[in-house]
């Protein structure tokens, strides 16, 4: 199996892509999947740590402090984000059966603890026609980190995210940026594509990705789609060169491709294609 697709344990939704893992200099990512009552401790030593709950409720303290983050689910309502500076020892408690996302990368020590709450998160809407779907910026500027950099995306089902394809490997002066997409889907079978690829086509890879899937964009343009009928949450964890507010620098964009920004539905043929419509003829699955 490619080191770009990582896929949960056996009988839990645990993973974790490890800069040992993927050879990366900055981003760490994971999901931990807690039963009711469990505890784990993370020390964010030396690096920026994000929390964001994925479902379930629990609490995280930190120090004296205690901070809860619960979520009915991704699609139920939106996210919040708890932001740990270094030198940070948290305990997570698990409330129920809690599922959050953790993600660090190597920081200084600029910002301090803070709870970002759903009403602060800058809700955007990207793209058109059948490339439409939801950003939340849940640690972007201005929303202040060192390095890290935090989107939730609602696409919808049949629709693609992160079209045109975009890429931030410093190719044409683009940043560098490492990244992970985490999926999660309303349907227990559900399932979408994500493709990496280089323009000169020395490297392309493309997977299927279920529930509970992440893939790392190690190189690259990248673009996903979520299969018709099945919509697509994913949790984007990026770190890289950028710090404080320059993470708002945009990545660039595939220059083959963005045209269609223009106009989102320029080029697409109406059916029935050289054949008169029958009345009366229902559409075949």
């Amino acid at each position: 199996m490619s080191t770009s697709l990582f896929r949960p344990g056996e009988g839990r939704d645990g993973l974790r892509v490890s800069p040992a893992a993927t050879g990366w200099q900055h981003l760490d990512f994971e999901v931990l999947a807690l039963t009711a009552g469990e505890r784990v401790e993370r020390d964010a030593a030396g690096r920026e740590l994000a929390i964001v709950a994925i479902s379930g409720a629990g609490v995280v303290e930190v120090g004296t402090e205690t901070f809860e983050l619960s979520r009915r689910g991704v699609f139920d309502e939106p996210g919040g984000l708890l932001y740990l500076p270094p030198g940070t020892s948290a305990t997570l408690a698990a409330a129920d059966a809690w599922h959050v996302a953790i993600g660090s990368a190597p920081a200084e020590g600029r910002y301090p603890l803070r709870l970002v709450t759903p009403e602060e998160v800058r809700v955007e809407l990207r793209g058109g026609g059948p490339a439409r779907r939801q950003v939340n910026h849940l640690l972007a500027p201005p929303l202040p980190a060192e390095r890290l950099i935090v989107y939730e995306v609602f696409v919808p089902g049949g629709s693609w995210a992160g079209w045109p394809p975009h890429c931030h490997d410093g190719w044409h002066g683009s940043p560098y940026l490492e990244e992970t997409y985490y999926f999660r889907f309303d349907r227990f079978d559900g399932f979408g594509f994500h493709r990496n690829y280089l323009a000169d086509g020395s490297h392309d890879e493309a997977f299927a990705v279920r529930d509970g899937d992440c893939v790392t964009v190690p190189r690259g343009f990248h673009v996903t789609t979520a299969a018709p009928g099945n919509n697509m949450w994913i949790l984007n964890f990026l770190a890289g060169e950028l710090l404080d507010e320059a993470r708002a620098t945009p990545p660039y964009f595939d220059s083959r491709s963005t045209w269609i920004a223009d106009d989102w539905s320029k080029g697409q043929i109406e059916l029935p294609v050289g054949v008169p419509a029958r009345a009366g003829s229902p559409a075949r699955p």
